[in-house]
């Protein structure tokens, strides 16, 4: 992954991995029933509510987006909440346990929407991050197809997925330099 150019006014975006991590630690959660999952699912908002407050203070809203850029971003994100709306629907309505295919196909769909945000804001991590989630979701895929539970796809896609975004989101901003920095290598 390259280094992320800085503009004076910070990176762009510098909080959407974080978010969307949140978003696919929540969908993991949902596999693991209501009590187990619960923890899960607390324990995972900490952490985006702990690393988002960590981003929003150092970056602020980050690099601020020409108006065009910013309009093609937006377009981009109501297509794939647009998509993600029409799986999540659709999906279950089709027939008999294509439901558990869900939440695995949406984490295929964010991650090719990663890969088409990074031709929008010349961010190549963001083809990396894209390209895993849709491994992940293609092996959720598999798992949902093969087994007779939904807590397996929903857990590697879900969970998975967010700690890949995570990971991803604070070294794009420079959290993980900081720390080998702190830890003195």
């Amino acid at each position: 992954m390259s280094r992320t150019v800085r503009t004076a006014s910070g990176i762009p975006l510098p909080q959407l991995e974080i978010l969307l991590g949140g978003a696919g630690w929540v969908a993991g959660s949902l596999g693991f029933g209501a009590g187990g999952g619960t923890l899960v699912m607390a324990a995972g908002l900490l952490i985006t509510g702990w690393l988002f407050t960590t981003v929003r203070r150092r970056q602020g809203l980050g690099a601020r987006l020409d108006r065009r850029l910013r309009v093609r971003v937006l377009r981009l994100g109501v297509v794939i909440g647009v998509v993600l709306v029409v799986l999540g629907v659709g999906l279950p309505l089709v027939g008999q346990g294509w439901g558990e295919l869900t939440v695995p196909i949406g984490g295929v769909v964010v991650g090719a929407g990663l890969c088409s945000l990074a031709t929008l804001l010349g961010e190549r991590s963001f083809v990396a991050v894209g390209g895993a989630l849709v491994v992940l979701g293609a092996v959720g895929s598999l798992l949902a197809l093969n087994s007779g539970g939904a807590a397996w796809p929903l857990g590697v896609v879900g969970i998975g997925g967010a700690v890949v975004l995570w990971l991803a989101g604070i070294r794009r901003i420079g959290l993980v330099g900081e720390l080998r920095e702190r830890v003195g290598r």
